[in-house]
């Protein structure tokens, strides 16, 4: 039986994800300023396109999920937004300066069709901007959400944790995927630890979880273990 409580809680953020830290993150950047042509890979319900609207650029997101896409539209209405996945893009090449994505490469297996459609639609020397979960320490986590929310056993979790996130990559696969690709990445210190990752911890372990971050906080780690990954990479041409 699913754990409706913690679908609930997910389904009612402002944003799937880390959504202060994905902010943060486009901060530490510093994207140029306005007119900027800016592409979100996995808009959801467009919190983040949103705040980049309002703010003059010029924004555009698409999903695959049709019903985020329908709140977006309902929340958002100044938002330009389409139903389609980030593997087959469906923009003109050299569309956008920059692609956003986050949580979103994880779950794409073919992941260099996926920066190949990114690089097209890229202007030269366009930036990727993304944030994907690390291999070694989202699998983990990943098992237990899913024992938590959907009630499976570990090996059915791990299963079904492994076909969600099929498209795992640590430190090293990350940076080599992106060169191999003709990409520049830098990887960008940024602090996950908020309200809402200590939130998360407690769904999932209860007391345990705020109580570990203590002794455990990632965003202490040395770069190749936080739990997150925070990438700027530029288009070599």
């Amino acid at each position: 039986m699913v754990n409706m409580a913690l679908v609930e809680a997910e389904r009612k953020q402002v944003a799937w994800g880390n959504y202060e830290t994905n902010l943060h993150f486009l901060e530490l950047v510093g994207l140029p300023p306005p007119p900027l042509r800016i592409l979100e890979i996995g808009c959801g319900k467009g919190a983040i396109l949103s705040h980049l609207h309002s703010t003059g650029f010029q924004c555009t997101g698409i999903d695959i999920d049709p019903d985020a896409l329908k709140d977006c539209r309902i929340e958002h209405p100044e938002l330009s937004v389409e139903l389609s996945s980030g593997d087959a893009i469906p923009f003109p090449a050299a569309s956008f300066d920059v692609v956003l994505s986050f949580d979103v490469l994880e779950h794409i297996r073919d992941t260099d069709r996926h920066l190949a459609e990114v690089k097209r639609v890229l202007a030269p020397k366009g930036q990727y901007l993304l944030q994907t979960p690390n291999k070694w320490t989202n699998i983990p986590f990943e098992i237990l959400r899913h024992v938590k929310k959907m009630h499976l056993s570990p090996v059915a979790a791990y299963k079904e944790a492994t076909r969600e996130h099929c498209a795992l990559h640590n430190y090293w696969q990350l940076r080599l995927r992106l060169q191999r690709n003709a990409f520049e990445p830098s990887f960008i210190d940024v602090p996950v630890v908020n309200e809402y990752f200590e939130t998360k911890m407690r769904n999932y372990l209860g007391a345990l979880g705020p109580a570990l971050l203590t002794v455990l906080n990632p965003d202490k780690f040395p770069m190749f273990l936080r739990t997150n990954f925070y990438t700027r990479a530029v288009l070599r041409h």
